[in-house]
């Protein structure tokens, strides 16, 4: 064991890859404080500076109607469903964005269920009303499996799709729909959405068109440990080929209301949630951003992952849907965040959707306290 250690910590002081082998142990094995201060070695040769960074954006949803029935779901509605089911009109959806930019929103992150009554001209409307009434707004829109439901509906090839999304104004997808890569869970998660290779194939064609996007993990439900590497591996190799993502984005599963939360083996705590964002950081060599969440763990949650490697604090998300229909419900303010990036010893950045920086919020010393 020691051994092992040992060739781990040298392959990260000196920036050298670990196999898989090494980071199923790290992840398995390895002490948490340690492999917390192997993630900071990490963090701090990607981001030298003692700074966090953080995006003012929104997370809305146009329509819940979803034929996938992906049982960690607790918020769609299937076809037919007039009493709760719902599908915003365009200039609803610019009312609730609005609703956003009136309060500094830079990125509006908007997905929906898979619905094959929505034809492509609706898509592709949003992203430029979008973009024709709020400018300074990056149209962060589409998980990978939407736009999969978007060449079924418009029968034309998923290229074509990402094609005419760009023409419309969109240049970055989220990271959402990920789940875990590995075919064996997502035939059990999501058979409806494919395997590992449906979500890939389109993040691999958005970045040969000069898309960015997130990479995206939900853990905690019914995944082993060679499902979380086999995941790992995936976003890690189309990193080596695209260097189309941004950042890598954990978080754990939330069962209330969903079909799965049966079927949990056991459900992931602040441990096992600090213990993925350290390891990730050491072992996604190729990702500059590793993302920490005070919305899906909590703010304290939040505050301690960026002792762990993390250098980002997601957004602020005036609206979220998703986890709120399993009862976990998180809301802050933009205030509220550059405290808590304060509170945690870092300079509060205020970022766009693709990391450029915006605003600097610097701690005060003591002497300014004083």
């Amino acid at each position: 064991m020691a051994i092992i250690s040992e060739r781990i910590e040298e392959k990260v002081l000196t920036d050298a890859r670990l196999s898989r082998e090494e980071g199923l142990w790290l992840w398995q094995k390895a002490d948490l404080l340690e492999l917390a201060r192997l993630a900071n070695i990490v963090r701090y040769r990607k981001n030298p500076k003692k700074q966090v960074s953080f995006v003012v954006d929104s997370n809305p949803n146009y329509t819940n109607i979803c034929v996938t029935d992906c049982v960690f779901c607790a918020f769609y509605r299937s076809p037919g469903d007039t009493k709760e089911g719902y599908l915003l009109t365009v200039p609803q959806v610019m009312e609730i964005i609005q609703k956003s930019v009136d309060q500094g929103a830079t990125t509006i992150l908007l997905q929906g269920g898979h619905n094959p009554d929505v034809p492509l001209s609706y898509y592709l409307m949003l992203i430029s009303e979008t973009r024709k009434r709020f400018p300074q707004v990056t149209p962060h829109f589409f998980t990978a499996s939407e736009i999969t439901m978007m060449t079924k509906v418009s029968k034309l090839t998923m290229p074509e799709v990402l094609t005419k999304l760009k023409e419309a104004g969109q240049f970055t997808l989220p990271g959402g729909g990920a789940e875990i890569l590995s075919d064996r869970i997502r035939k059990r998660l999501a058979k409806n959405k494919g395997g590992a290779e449906a979500w890939l194939s389109v993040h691999r064609e958005a970045h040969k068109q000069g898309f960015r996007s997130t990479a995206t993990m939900m853990f905690g439900h019914i995944e082993e440990d060679e499902d979380i590497m086999e995941h790992m591996d995936n976003i890690r190799d189309l990193q080596d080929e695209t260097q189309g993502f941004t950042a890598f984005v954990p978080w754990s599963f939330k069962p209330g209301n969903t079909p799965l939360n049966k079927h949990i083996k056991q459900h992931a705590g602040i441990t096992r949630y600090l213990r993925m964002l350290a390891f990730s950081r050491v072992y996604l060599d190729n990702f500059d951003h590793i993302q920490a969440s005070w919305f899906s763990e909590g703010k304290q949650a939040g505050q301690i992952a960026l002792q762990f490697g993390a250098d980002d604090f997601g957004g602020t998300l005036f609206e979220e849907n998703v986890h709120a229909a399993t009862d976990f419900i998180n809301k802050t303010s933009v205030e509220e965040v550059i405290t808590l990036i304060h509170e945690s010893g870092f300079d509060a950045v205020q970022r766009t959707t693709t990391y450029d920086i915006l605003n600097t919020f610097e701690r005060k010393t003591q002497e300014q306290v004083a």
